[in-house]
């Protein structure tokens, strides 16, 4: 792994259709990866340098577990592929080692089906990580991590409603079933121009655990609310659909902050945008305290890796003390912008402890003003992926009056 972005990598591609098929090849491969990786390991001799063709080969053999009927166009179409990335001699290796795994699968499958990688397709250190954290739901969380993510709508209350929405589904032969809320869980995902009402604004793709955040942080008309780290704005959008309130929403990259504008200008409500850095309020803040404060903050973004299964080889276990401490900067930079009697909501899309519950307990133990309020339907703040919902964390902080 070269540690770039996969989307980085993507977006290159000027083609949609070539890209998601990139996109699609990639996904694939990178869900698989510490399988075929391991067979890569078993059948090669010595380490193969060549990046390009190591990437090739890899992802074929991704395709070849997930694909086995099609084994001979697969082989086929690596080797002719081989010409493209590799040496002179690339295609015979690339041939030499489809076939040689072809040849040997069921034995090789089944001693890294042995090992805690290959059942799970995870790093040794994240199984290690979540099992510790959910001793009784751990294999439940990880196996849910491997899976093709659910593509879940969020119905614009302002522009439509549930029922009414779910009609026009219906009339356009797309299955859907709704999970509560504004949410509804489409049977297969599609791309969004096929969605009946995007363009208009009736409907945002979020996933069921993010549109937790709107209701959980409670604005009420006339508030005025911080969306700190707001970008791409799904979470602010959201806000703004359920209540007429004075939204805030900052971001410390500028193109990030003009797909917030984009996306509320679809949606047709009005927010403020601001670049700005949430650990140094002084950089977007005029002083006056915010009724509510959504912190969404970085995070290792370990709840939601099967939209992004780049992730799980990129992180290191190093990287989550990293960002658990940008957590406590941040936290500490804007409690002192609530009035008395307001609430932060705390978010991250991770399920490591040490960035979730673990955060705010020590910021508890450092603040006698805050108080924790309990989150009634979700344990511990904590939602693990699953088959309707990526992973996230809430914890709701209310600031005592003095």
């Amino acid at each position: 792994m070269s540690g770039a972005n996969l989307n980085t990598g993507l977006e290159a591609i000027r083609s949609r259709d070539l890209r998601a098929a990139a996109q699609d090849l990639s996904f694939n491969a990178l869900r698989g990866y510490g399988v075929v990786d391991a067979i890569l390991e078993r059948i090669l001799e010595r380490p193969l340098t060549d990046q390009g063709m190591r990437a090739l080969i890899l992802a074929a053999l991704a395709e070849l577990l997930e694909r086995p009927q099609s084994a001979y166009v697969v082989v086929h179409q690596a080797v002719e592929a081989a010409a493209l990335v590799g040496q002179p001699r690339g295609k015979g290796l690339v041939n030499a080692v489809l076939r040689n795994f072809l040849r040997r699968a069921a034995q090789i499958r089944r001693e890294i089906e042995q090992t805690e990688t290959g059942r799970f397709r995870h790093p040794a250190w994240w199984i290690k990580r979540v099992r510790e954290a959910y001793p009784t739901r751990w294999e439940q969380a990880l196996k849910a991590a491997n899976g093709h993510p659910p593509m879940t709508l969020r119905i614009n209350v302002r522009r439509t409603d549930v029922d009414r929405y779910m009609q026009k589904l219906a009339q356009a032969q797309l299955g859907a079933r709704f999970l509560g809320g504004t949410a509804v869980l489409l049977e297969r995902p599609c791309r969004v121009d096929m969605l009946p009402g995007f363009v208009d604004g009736e409907i945002s793709v979020q996933d069921k655990g993010a549109q937790a955040a709107a209701p959980l942080i409670g604005a009420e008309p006339g508030m005025l609310v911080l969306d700190a780290c707001a970008a791409p704005g799904g979470k602010a959008a959201h806000i703004l659909e359920l209540t007429e309130c004075e939204l805030l929403c900052v971001d410390i990259e500028a193109n990030r902050a003009m797909r917030i504008e984009e996306n509320l200008s679809r949606l047709g409500l009005r927010g403020t945008v601001r670049v700005g850095d949430a650990t140094q309020p002084q950089t977007f803040w005029d002083g006056r305290p915010f009724d509510r404060i959504l912190a969404d903050v970085p995070c290792s973004g370990s709840g939601v890796a099967r939209r992004h299964p780049d992730i799980l080889w990129l992180r290191r276990e190093s990287d989550i003390g990293r960002f658990a401490a940008t957590q406590m900067v941040m936290l500490e930079a804007l409690w002192p912008l609530l009035i008395p009697g307001g609430t932060l909501l705390y978010a991250t899309c991770s399920v490591f402890p040490e960035e979730n519950g673990l955060q705010i307990r020590s910021f508890l133990d450092r603040h006698s003003e805050a108080l924790a309020v309990p989150i009634v339907g979700i344990e511990d703040g904590q939602i693990l992926p699953g088959d309707d919902t990526d992973g996230f964390y809430y914890a709701l902080l209310r600031k005592n009056r003095t």
